[in-house]
C-alpha cells in the first residue's frame, strides 16, 4: 500500500466518521476541501459522498454521485446500492428504487436479501402489497432464502391495508421455516388489530409472543395501550397500563391524559375506579406531565362524584392557579358537591368567582338558595337570587321570607 492510498484512506476513515456521527456539516466542509488535500477520491470515497447524502435524505443528489461513479469506471458496491435504494423507498420514490436496482443487474452487482428487504418495505409503505407479495415468491423461488425482516415487511404491508389474515399465515409460514419472530414482527400484527377495531385480540397475541419466548418491547405496549384506548377498551387498557409500568416502561403524555380521562367517565358507573383515577393522576404529577383541561375536568368531577369533595375542591383550585378555566360543569358539580355536605361558605366562593363570565342556565342557582335557607342566611340566599334574575334566569327556589334563628 502506497503513501497515497494510505493518505486517502485516512481521509475515507475521517470523512465516514463524521457522516455516521450526523456531523452534516463538518463533513461538508471535510468533502469541498478534498482537492486542496491533493487527494485523489477511490470507489470508497465517492460510496461515502453517497451515503452522506443518503443520511441527509437527498436521494436525488446521492444518485447524482451514483452516476459519477459509472461514468468515470468508479464501482459502487451493494452496501452502497442498497442504502440509496432504502432511501429512495423510504421516500415513496419507488419508480427511482427501482432504476437502482436495475443498474445493480447491469454492472453485474448481486443484490442482497437487505436489498429486497428495502424493496419490500417501499412497495408495502406505498400500498402496493401485491407487488410485494409477488415479489416475495420470487425471492423465495430463486437461490436467496428470505428471513425474518422479508416475511416482517410484507405481513406490515398487509395489515396495513385490513388484511390481517393474510398476515397471521405469512408468520405461520415463517415459523415454519424457523425463523424466529421478533418484536418488530409482533408489533406489526398488534398494529393490524388496532387498525381493524379489535385490539383485544393482543392478549392472545401477547401470549404467543411469550410462548415463543419473545419479549414484548415498548413500542408492543404502547400500540397495545394506544389501541385499546382508541376503541374504548378502558379496563383493558388499565390492565396494559399496570403491566407497563411494572415492566418499568414509561407511558408518554398524551396516552396518560387519554386514559384518566377514560378512566374518569368509567368511574361514573364503578367507584372502585376512583383509586385508579388518584394513581394516574398523581403518576402524570411525579413526571412532571402536563394534564390537559379537560381531564383536570374529569378528575375534579371523579372526585366530587365519589364524595371527595375536599381533594375535589382541591384540585378545582390547583386548576384556577396553573391558569385553566374550569367548565361551567365542573363548577357546578363542586358547588352541588359542597353544597351536599353543608360547606356553604366554599360552595358560595365558588358560585362567586364564577357567575359573571358563565352561561346562567348552567349555574345550581336552586343548590345554593336551598342550601342558604337551610341555614338562615337570608341576605346571602336573595343575593343568589338577584343575581340569577339578573342574568335572567328565574330559580324555581326562591329566598326564605323569614330569617331563621338559631338558638344555641
Amino acid at each position: 500500500m502506497n503513501e497515497e492510498t494510505q493518505t486517502i484512506s485516512e481521509f475515507n476513515h475521517l470523512l465516514m466518521s463524521l457522516v455516521s456521527a450526523d456531523e452534516f456539516e463538518l463533513a461538508s466542509n471535510l468533502k469541498s476541501n478534498l482537492s486542496s488535500f491533493g487527494l485523489i477520491p477511490n470507489d470508497w470515497t465517492y460510496s461515502i459522498f453517497v451515503n452522506f447524502y443518503c443520511k441527509k435524505n437527498d436521494p436525488t443528489e446521492a444518485k447524482s454521485v451514483l452516476d459519477y461513479m459509472l461514468e468515470n469506471g468508479f464501482e459502487p458496491n451493494v452496501a452502497t446500492l442498497t442504502t440509496l435504494i432504502n432511501t429512495f423507498c423510504e421516500n415513496g420514490r419507488l419508480q427511482d428504487a427501482f432504476k437502482v436496482f436495475d443498474i445493480m443487474s447491469s454492472i453485474g452487482c448481486e443484490p442482497t436479501i437487505n436489498t429486497y428487504n428495502c424493496l419490500l418495505k417501499g412497495l408495502c409503505y406505498v400500498g402496493r402489497v401485491e407487488e410485494a407479495y409477488d415479489l416475495m415468491g420470487s425471492i423465495k423461488k430463486s437461490s436467496m432464502k428470505p428471513d425474518i425482516y422479508t416475511y416482517t415487511a410484507v405481513m406490515d404491508g398487509f395489515c396495513k391495508v385490513g388484511r390481517i389474515h393474510e398476515a397471521f399465515e405469512l408468520l405461520f409460514e415463517a415459523i415454519e421455516m424457523e425463523l424466529s419472530p421478533n418484536a418488530v414482527t409482533y408489533n406489526t400484527l398488534f398494529n393490524g388489530y388496532f387498525k381493524e377495531g379489535r385490539p383485544l385480540r393482543g392478549f392472545g397475541l401477547l401470549r404467543r409472543m411469550r410462548e415463543r419466548e419473545c419479549k414484548p418491547d415498548y413500542v408492543t405496549y404502547s400500540t397495545f395501550l394506544h389501541g385499546l384506548l382508541k376503541w374504548g377498551k378502558m379496563k383493558a387498557a388499565l390492565s396494559i397500563y399496570k403491566e407497563m409500568i411494572e415492566t418499568g416502561f414509561r407511558v408518554d403524555e398524551r396516552m396518560m391524559n387519554t386514559l384518566l380521562r377514560g378512566l374518569c367517565r368509567w368511574s361514573r358507573e364503578e367507584k372502585e375506579l376512583l383509586k385508579d383515577v388518584h394513581n394516574v393522576f398523581e403518576e402524570m404529577r411525579q413526571r412532571n406531565y402536563t394534564v390537559c383541561p379537560d381531564a383536570y375536568d374529569l378528575v375534579v368531577e371523579a372526585l366530587c362524584s365519589g364524595r371527595e369533595m375536599e381533594k375535589g375542591f382541591e384540585i378545582l383550585n390547583e386548576m384556577i392557579t396553573i391558569g385553566y378555566s374550569p367548565k361551567t360543569f365542573t363548577f357546578n358539580i363542586v358547588i352541588k358537591s359542597l353544597c351536599g355536605i353543608g360547606e356553604v361558605d366554599r360552595a358560595l366562593a365558588i358560585f362567586k368567582l364564577m357567575h359573571k363570565n358563565r352561561d346562567p342556565r348552567g349555574i345550581p342557582f336552586n343548590a345554593l338558595i336551598n342550601q342558604l335557607n337551610r341555614r338562615g342566611r337570608l341576605l346571602e340566599a336573595r343575593f343568589v337570587y338577584a343575581v340569577a334574575l339578573k342574568r335572567g334566569v328565574v330559580p324555581k327556589s326562591k329566598p326564605s321570607k323569614y330569617l331563621i334563628v338559631h338558638h344555641k
